[in-house]
């Protein structure tokens, strides 16, 4: 027997994945009541189909690498990758796709779940068709969260409806590794995906309209390139596919211009990811798409949706996260989220009003200044801040330092350790707008390039942070030597 049930919380966030959750915290800590509302399992994209399977693929790949780059060790090293135990290693990374122990932390934390398919009905109030077969009315005393992810664009090629392809979820979720695996798409996914088959036994080729991670500049990207085709990784770069077809034996072949071919027994589509608002019901508070173009929202700084009905005279409707469109990475949609649902606590006790202001607790700056982002392939690939073309766009008068990444840690790390770094620097201020590094185990010193960035620390100042020796760090005194310092 089914039921219609009416329920009233101060926040309700549509989406339990990572950035919904932290959103919930940051509310239920503030004091007021909160309630998500979830379709599939608590925890989202991030903890079962992207960013921990993914690097739990990755991570066996490069520590077998780096051991088979330093002598002593390398003797050591008789065998390839177990696929089996990556596999195996993989599912408890995700728990076996079980969100009990995600379930346990929202009731210990004080939120509550309506597990269903949530859609906004007007201003303040939710509908969900809850899974159990009840229909939830929900009503928000506060605020409304969509925090409802991203998901995968799929390519209007020719033929491609009519094939059993792979999105990042199937790659991430395989029980088997494919003899042949195609990928197409050149950007971070498409990268770290291609590798991580590659190294489990896949002879794996890549098809890219562009150049590979094309976003990064170009002597980082290419000390990547070279890794994957260390790995045997076949490269197909600035070549469009004009037709996808299913063979008769299962196999699929991407037809590319020019007239070659490539088939595969498993194709991956990696090719971009778009907010998922669509079914959720914001036409109802005035919010419809471009014409032609998918549903698209604009938010200010601490996540309030511009153009939503009673939004601006009574700020209720925010949006985090990919949902929001401004930066599609998970540890930036959760500081988004920790941002806003600081500011809809403060709001409700009326410490808050207007827009907050820049680098405070409630706003988002750093999506504008200061986002990491680190390509888990081997080798890494990791920047924060304004690439020299974006800084330069922006209106700043701003250098570039660029140099190999040729110091003793380096050196000691491994044999023949190829790597890059570059600092942006805003010449007026004498301060950094952005870092890039490429090289093995480069993720580490991104922290303190974000640090540096985010605080604004003088180039003068910076100088005295004084590297420990021999470690990778030592670049960054090359690079100030470099500069001038």
């Amino acid at each position: 027997m089914t039921a219609q049930v009416e329920r009233e919380f101060d926040v309700i966030v549509i989406g339990a994945g990572a950035v919904g959750e932290n959103v919930a915290e940051r509310a239920v800590k503030g004091g007021l009541t909160a309630v998500l509302v979830e379709a599939e399992l608590v925890g989202g994209e991030c903890s079962y189909w992207a960013c921990m399977p993914s690097k739990a693929l990755l991570r066996p790949g490069t520590a077998l690498h780096g051991a088979q780059t330093v002598p002593g060790a390398e003797e050591a090293v008789t065998r390839v990758l177990d696929a089996a135990a990556v596999l195996k290693r993989r599912d408890y990374f995700t728990s076996n796709w079980q969100d009990d122990s995600q379930v346990q932390w929202v009731e210990d934390t004080g939120i509550e779940l309506v597990r269903g398919s949530g859609r906004v009905a007007g201003i303040r109030r939710v509908e969900v068709a809850g899974l159990d077969g009840n229909t939830y009315a929900l009503t928000a005393r506060h605020a409304v969260v969509v925090a409802t992810g991203s998901r995968p664009t799929i390519p209007p090629l020719p033929g491609l409806d009519g094939v059993d392809f792979w999105t990042t979820r199937d790659a991430t979720s395989a029980r088997d590794i494919p003899d042949r695996l195609g990928v197409l798409g050149g950007g971070v996914a498409g990268a770290e995906l291609a590798q991580a088959f590659a190294r489990l036994g896949s002879a794996v080729t890549v098809v890219a309209r562009g150049a590979l991670l094309g976003a990064f500049p170009a002597p980082a990207a290419e000390l990547v390139q070279a890794g994957l085709r260390a790995d045997g990784v076949e490269l197909h770069l600035k070549a469009s596919t004009t037709e996808v077809r299913q063979e008769d034996d299962g196999s699929v072949t991407l037809v590319l211009d020019g007239g070659a071919s490539v088939t595969v027994d498993k194709l991956l589509v990696a090719t971009g990811r778009q907010p998922a608002l669509e079914g959720i019901g914001l036409e109802s508070v005035g919010l419809s798409p471009t014409e032609g173009k998918p549903l698209r929202v604009s938010t200010d700084s601490s996540g309030l949706i511009d153009g939503a009905a009673d939004n601006a005279e009574r700020p209720w409707l925010y949006a985090v996260g990919d949902a929001a469109g401004k930066v599609l990475l998970t540890h930036q949609g959760k500081y988004e989220a920790r941002a806003t649902g600081d500011a809809i606590a403060a709001r409700a006790k009326g410490t808050l009003t207007g827009a907050p202001a820049a680098w405070s607790r409630y706003a988002h700056t750093a999506d504008d200044h200061a986002v990491p982002n680190v390509v888990f392939t081997d080798p890494e690939l990791a920047n924060v801040g304004r690439s020299l073309e974006q800084a330069r766009n922006d209106g700043y008068r701003a250098r570039s330092v660029e140099l190999p990444i040729q110091v003793a840690g380096s050196s000691l790390h491994s044999e023949h350790y190829k790597g890059w770094a570059q600092l942006v620097v805003d010449e007026d201020r004498r301060v950094l707008l952005g870092a890039t590094f490429a090289g093995p185990d480069v993720a580490e010193l991104l922290h303190a390039a974000t640090i540096a960035v985010v605080g604004e620390v003088p180039l003068d100042r910076l100088w005295h942070a004084v590297p420990s020796y021999p470690t990778i760090s030592e670049v960054w005194l090359r690079l100030l030597e470099e500069y001038g310092l």
